[in-house]
């Protein structure tokens, strides 16, 4: 590396042997007053210690497993990789994309990934099924869920929506529609006709669906690309509603979380000043999320405009942004509640234990 071949061999030749005594001295390991073994025994217990600190060291690997592929709604993770905080951090994450067969919660609780993002319905489930999971941080604090209707259909309202034609992609993303129709009495067999939404709009701008499930930052706006004005459709919010649950989260594996608390309250710091980065500079976030998605699946445009709806569900208007990441009590119990009510769990979750706040907490400091 230096550059200089061939100069005082002799010296070298020196250094080299004075080096050798040295190591063979170094190897001997009883010339001091510690106890035999005693420096095994520390270093067995620094390596046994996940948390223990040295500068030096090479960087923790986390493993993040994403619910979907490659999209603005995960952009705060690609901008924390792309700007260095999780480097600072000390740490090296791996972020895995997700796609319709994966789910985060078997890869979380399997050990292929340490720290997972999904809906916290789907962590309930999970829980219940005794996958030994933890919500450490609340990315979401509303829902983008809304239902979109050509105002052609005559749906102005949830109470309209009877003998109604309605879309979900069903799969665990039925629940919130499923509460709206409970609160207006309307019995999703009878009174209407509740039906399998593929994942394309197709099926509500060909007119087969009246209304469609549609998430704010990605569905609704495809509708308004394909050239649907907003002001000719009518929009049904699962948060002005009351039935709102609470959709992505960040959660670990518990066992792995007792071990390295400090390592997952250096993945949060450093995964939230990537999300208020990108919350705050929509266009390099964009840039980040170009970098990885799939070849002609998406638009520029389409990202930045799905950004622009995230950030509104991160860091809702109000919002104090100094909570980014805290799981709300209220919101957690609402969408517990609304889990039991339509099946999604059987027995009451126990949110006590479900969610902790303590990560961010740590974060924080």
């Amino acid at each position: 590396m230096n550059g200089s071949k061939g100069k005082f061999r002799g010296g070298l030749l020196a250094a080299a042997l004075i080096m050798m005594i040295s190591l063979l001295a170094g190897c001997g390991g009883s010339n001091n007053n510690a106890a035999p073994g005693a420096e095994e025994t520390a270093g067995a217990e620094a390596s046994a210690s996940p948390e223990a600190a040295d500068p030096a060291a090479d960087p923790v690997t986390v493993k993040l497993q994403l619910k979907w592929v490659p999209q603005a709604q995960f952009a705060g993770y690609f901008l924390a990789q792309d700007k260095g905080y999780y480097a600072e951090e000390g740490l090296k994450v791996e972020i895995l994309p997700g796609g319709p067969d994966i789910v985060p919660e078997q890869q979380v609780a399997g050990g292929s990934a340490d720290i997972g993002v999904d809906w916290v319905a789907s962590l309930l489930t999970s829980q219940e099924q005794e996958m030994p999971l933890v919500q450490i941080a609340q990315i979401f604090q509303k829902s983008g869920l809304v239902l979109v209707s050509k105002k052609a259909a005559g749906i102005a309202g949830p109470a309209d929506l009877k003998g109604k034609k309605v879309g979900n992609w069903m799969g665990g993303n039925e629940f919130e529609i499923l509460a709206l129709f409970d609160k207006y009495k309307l019995d999703s067999n009878k009174d209407l006709n509740f039906t399998k939404q593929g994942f394309t709009m197709d099926q509500f701008l060909g007119g087969e669906l009246d209304a469609a499930s549609a998430m704010t930052y990605n569905e609704y706006q495809v509708i308004l690309e394909s050239g649907v004005k907003a002001e000719d459709l009518n929009v049904i919010d699962m948060n002005d509603e009351g039935v709102a649950m609470l959709e992505d989260n960040l959660f670990a594996n518990k066992e792995w979380l007792e071990a390295n608390k400090e390592t997952a309250a250096k993945f949060v710091r450093a995964s939230l000043k990537g999300w208020k980065d990108a919350i705050a500079d929509p266009e390099a976030a964009v840039d980040s999320v170009m970098k990885l998605a799939e070849e002609g699946s998406t638009t520029r445009e389409h990202q930045l405009t799905m950004m622009t709806e995230v950030a509104k569900l991160i860091q809702p208007e109000g919002f104090d942004a100094s909570k980014m990441g805290y799981t709300d009590a209220a919101a957690f119990q609402q969408t517990a509640d609304i889990a039991l009510k339509f099946g999604v769990i059987k027995k009451a979750s126990k949110v006590d234990e479900a969610y902790t706040n303590e990560i961010v907490e740590m974060a924080a400091k």
